[in-house]
């Protein structure tokens, strides 16, 4: 069993365990009854050049704690003041150490959009992400049928948001423009083994129409990685562990954009 494997039967215990307390109709209900959203996220990252989805995220599987000291709300609003385009906020609590807290009090301090970052694997979770505020989720290829992305996509689109929907390979890219997604996230993390490999994205980016925006998530570090995607037709970024780890966050973003 991989650690996909384990996030994803912890997330559908966490689903049961959430329903228990505010039942499906009344969570599907309340995110029903917000405005429709304008799609704010997939918006945001349609622009002339790479685009910048800036991550909060304490720890992670394959690193352990990430930042000790964890002030989300400073992260998220210096993130912002730093030209980034949208904001990735962990909300998986066992191995990411996240929380849905989070994504409520930075979505509603900010001006930016905001995705929930979670092994998304019950429609629950997407009612959930928008009354959170969320303006987008994460749909991961490898952990969905084919069916459950296409009706996960047609249930943000009821309710404005955007879903990226994420692959590792050549099958889950094509999954992923069969399902119809406006957004897909390529991994250059392999979440089976945790091997990271920049060039995947790269290779990827060949498989997805011009019309669908293409985000490279993970292992982006340097300028030279910003160089080589923006030469592949890379739409956006997701950089979480680069700047996490960076002393001062809007120096590091500045240097990664610098060349913009």
């Amino acid at each position: 069993m991989t650690i996909l494997d384990q996030l994803a039967d912890h997330a559908r215990e966490r689903v049961a365990a959430a329903e228990k307390i505010h039942p499906f109709d009344e969570v599907k209900a309340q995110a029903l009854a917000l405005p429709k959203g304008e799609f704010e996220f997939e918006n945001a990252l349609r622009k002339d050049d790479i685009a910048f989805i800036c991550e909060c995220k304490k720890a992670s599987p394959s690193k352990g704690i990430i930042a000790e000291d964890f002030p989300y709300l400073e992260i998220a609003k210096e993130y912002e003041k730093a030209g980034a385009d949208c904001i990735s906020v962990l909300t998986e609590p066992k191995w990411f150490l996240g929380s849905s807290e989070y994504l409520r009090e930075i979505a509603a301090s900010v001006n930016i959009p905001c995705i929930r970052k979670d092994f998304t694997v019950d429609s629950y979770m997407i009612y959930e992400a928008k009354i959170l505020g969320a303006k987008a989720v994460l749909l991961i290829c490898s952990i969905l049928t084919e069916a459950q992305i296409k009706e996960y996509i047609g249930i943000c689109d009821e309710l404005g948001m955007s879903a990226l929907v994420e692959a590792h390979d050549e099958n889950e890219v094509a999954m992923a423009v069969r399902c119809g997604a406006r957004l897909i996230g390529v991994n250059n993390r392999n979440l089976k083994d945790f091997t990271v490999d920049t060039s995947n994205s790269r290779r990827m980016r060949e498989l997805v129409p011009d019309d669908i925006i293409f985000v490279s998530e993970s292992g982006v570090k340097t300028t030279e990685d910003i160089a080589l995607l923006r030469q592949s037709g890379t739409n956006a970024v997701l950089i979480g562990e680069t700047l996490m780890k960076a002393p001062d966050k809007s120096a590091k973003l500045a240097e990664l954009r610098n060349n913009q």
